[in-house]
């Protein structure tokens, strides 16, 4: 057998998917390194979902192959590939407590009762759940369960974690303190993680890379800082963050961040400037985002700090304003 340790851990070759007339995934190729948080992210009906599927097993691409570490995965059903899955929904066993739920898959395996309870005490101090193992998942907050089910994942011990929409069932405030619960544990286990999410904001915050998809193909992989400040696309464009879309000299679009956008009172001396009026102001704490009408019926969205110094907002809704930016502040789009 080759080493293949030092090969990707996923490689996708071609691999397309249909669902009658729809073609839920279009011809996508991709590698997740060993070691990484990757997020699939997009939209609902963009393909993430059934990508991730083929990968854990339970849909058979049409075409294409799917290989993990180096083995094409044709033909092995989802018990007997390397990876272990995390539902959105935890699906917990309520008459079971915890250790129970955590320790159900080695039960089915045989493995002996010395051996499940030891790696079920494992697993629940890795997802610091040691002193919650006799609960019942009625007793656990929406945080703990995903946590149980994290733990139940791990104790399997695969080489690859699969996590669809890992957080949509908690509350916004829970859902960001998770965040780094589970980017910690990924490191500190060194363990591969995919994700498939559609939210931005918790794909840009968790992934070390990620592949942003669109009907069923994907539109650009890169990390978040790639994806953000050289967006290829005017669809990765729009769905990462706000973008202002712009014709550019010669033909094509320019995307321009609205934090790359100075505001002033007088033209400023920069490569472009034009004039506006600001026609809404959204608050958001460490920042507002103004809305200025040009004279052309455009609107351009612009994002200043707000300081500690200035708490009093200095442009007003309705004021006229200069609007300014650097020659390289925008991101040429190749559609």
């Amino acid at each position: 057998m080759n080493d293949t340790s030092a090969g990707p851990i996923v490689s996708i070759e071609g691999v397309a998917k249909r669902f009658g007339a729809i073609a839920a995934v279009d011809g996508v190729s991709l590698d997740v390194h060993r070691g990484e948080l990757f997020a699939l992210l997009g939209g609902s009906g963009c393909g993430k979902t059934t990508l991730l599927r083929m990968i854990a097993g339970f849909e058979t691409p049409d075409s294409g192959r799917v290989l993990i570490d180096g083995q094409d995965m044709a033909g092995v059903p989802p018990h007997r590939r390397p990876v272990n899955m995390m539902f959105q929904s935890y699906a917990l066993f309520p008459h079971m407590d915890v250790a129970g739920n955590v320790g159900y898959g080695l039960r089915r395996e045989g493995l002996p009762a010395a051996e499940i309870g030891r790696r079920v005490g494992e697993a629940l101090e890795q997802v610091r759940l040691g002193d919650h193992a006799r609960r019942k998942p009625s007793q656990l907050s929406g945080g703990q369960r995903q946590r149980v089910a994290l733990a139940r994942a791990l104790v399997k011990r695969p080489k690859l974690l699969l996590l669809d929409e890992p957080l949509a069932a908690l509350d916004r405030k829970l859902r960001e303190g998770t965040r780094f619960e589970l980017v910690r544990l990924q490191a500190e286990l060194g363990l591969t993680f995919i994700m498939v999410t559609h939210d931005q904001e918790e794909a840009m915050s968790m992934a070390s890379r990620l592949a942003v998809m669109d009907k069923g193909r994907i539109e650009q992989i890169g990390d978040p800082h790639e994806i953000y400040e050289h967006p290829r696309t005017r669809f990765v464009a729009d769905f990462i963050g706000i973008a202002n879309i712009l014709p550019a000299d010669g033909g094509g679009w320019l995307a321009l961040r609205p934090e790359k956008i100075g505001l002033f009172a007088a033209r400023p001396d920069t490569q472009h400037a034009e004039q506006g009026r600001i026609v809404d102001i959204a608050y958001e704490g460490n920042r507002s985002l103004y809305r200025v009408a040009m004279g052309d019926g455009s609107v351009l969205m612009v994002s200043t700090a707000n300081v500690a110094r200035h708490p009093r907002e200095p442009w007003p809704r309705g004021h006229e304003v200069w609007l300014g930016w650097a020659a390289d502040a925008g991101q040429r789009l190749e559609e």
